[in-house]
């Protein structure tokens, strides 16, 4: 088994790029599993070869790492956008063609055009989704491929940032603390309260 420092992130994009493809992009996206709040994406491309000290999985990476991480990525990437599907929306949809409709808009959002993109895991369409965009799925994308981990920090971050708004907004149920994440004391509070509007309904199967 290869340790962080022995994965070579750049070897998927250079394989890439051996067969043709100049300008490739990394997508990911964070917040699938939680009850409250949006699912964000992110697209990234990165100059080849960039070395960001530290750059891996964001779940594999503390708050205060993803935060310092978060704009160096922003700086030093050729492009980068970020989007996001409301929790009304994902209740509508589902949180499967939610990710994808995510992911697909970050990827629309980027001004510079990837040539190919490389998505997180193995799943690139829903009933009604689906990444459009030239693409591969990479199976835990985002510890192999230096792209993907940086959409992966961009997406994560920017998600959280927005949930601590949404903890300004509904303090009672603890947003800051919790993420959204079905926590004890989440659903303990959730019984207190009841669901606000930045809960997903479809999520609720406990209560």
């Amino acid at each position: 088994m290869e340790t962080m420092e022995e994965i070579d992130q750049w070897r998927i994009e250079r394989e890439c790029r051996e067969q043709g493809y100049s300008v490739i992009c990394g997508c990911d996206e964070a917040g699938a599993g939680p009850l409250a709040g949006p699912v964000y994406a992110a697209a990234v491309i990165l100059p080849p070869e960039l070395e960001i000290p530290g750059l891996t999985d964001s779940k594999k990476l503390s708050e205060k790492k993803r935060e310092s991480l978060f704009p160096v990525i922003q700086a030093q990437a050729v492009d980068w956008s970020v989007a996001w599907v409301g929790a009304e929306e994902i209740d509508e949809i589902d949180i499967l063609n939610a990710r994808m409709k995510a992911m697909q808009l970050a990827i629309e959002g980027l001004k510079v055009k990837p040539d190919l993109v490389l998505v997180d895991g193995n799943r690139d369409h829903g009933s009604r989704y689906a990444v459009t965009a030239p693409h591969i799925t990479v199976v835990k994308g985002d510890l192999l491929s230096a792209s993907i981990a940086a959409a992966s920090v961009l997406a994560k971050v920017s998600r959280d940032r927005y949930m601590l708004e949404l903890d300004r907004l509904y303090p009672q149920y603890q947003f800051a603390k919790h993420k959204g994440y079905g926590t004890a004391l989440h659903y303990q509070l959730l019984r207190q309260y009841g669901p606000s509007p930045v809960h997903r309904r479809t999520f609720l199967k406990k209560l």
